[in-house]
């Protein structure tokens, strides 16, 4: 499956954009190791997580659209983050993958969500933290990454509120709550507020 994945996305994505997966596969691979996670869905997920990332906006949403997956009003306003939903979509009705976290991985990777899996957090972080990106607090959240995956995804998670606030971007509910979820959990570790 893994060597028709890669076929099909030198086909529909940019260039760009397939070296962009290819290093997001590689560090999500470490941190699969590091944490215990299967590498066979962990390489999967990572793949797929852009495999709906054409070259235009528009043809994402009127895929989207077509295929019904404009499910939330935010994707009307913040088309970044359509790639995403349409990319699980796409996973189980291209490759017929049914695993859910899977799926979940490649539908939350940029929003993030409550409660996030093992999966979902590599797919999440190792989007965010491949060495191509680079921006204020990065090394940070790169080191953190493989020591503690929870904080590590809290602090790119406020780093994506704050980058969307000023921006005057909406923001996902989902991303709200990931962060809030992840917070109560510091928090309780802590003993409370």
């Amino acid at each position: 499956m893994i060597k028709v994945i890669k076929r099909d996305l030198l086909n529909n994505i940019s260039k760009d954009r397939y070296d962009h997966t290819l290093r997001v596969v590689e560090v999500c691979e470490k941190l699969a190791r590091t944490y215990g996670e299967d590498l066979e869905k962990t390489k999967i997920a990572a793949l797929l997580h852009d495999s709906a990332k054409f070259s235009s906006k528009e043809k994402v949403f009127e895929t989207a659209k077509l295929l019904g997956v404009l499910d939330d009003e935010i994707y009307f306003y913040n088309k970044e983050i359509i790639h995403a939903s349409l990319g699980a979509k796409l996973a189980i009705d291209k490759y017929n993958i049914t695993d859910k976290d899977i799926l979940n991985s490649i539908k939350y990777h940029t929003t993030g969500r409550k409660d996030m899996s093992l999966l979902e957090k590599i797919i999440f972080i190792g989007d965010y933290i491949e060495p191509s990106r680079e921006f204020k607090g990065i090394e940070e959240i790169r080191n953190l990454a493989f020591k503690d995956l929870d904080r590590s995804l809290l602090l790119a998670l406020n780093a994506n509120l704050k980058f969307l606030l000023e921006k005057e971007k909406l923001i996902s509910k989902d991303t709200i709550e990931a962060r809030n979820y992840l917070m109560i959990q510091n928090l309780n570790e802590k003993g409370g507020n």
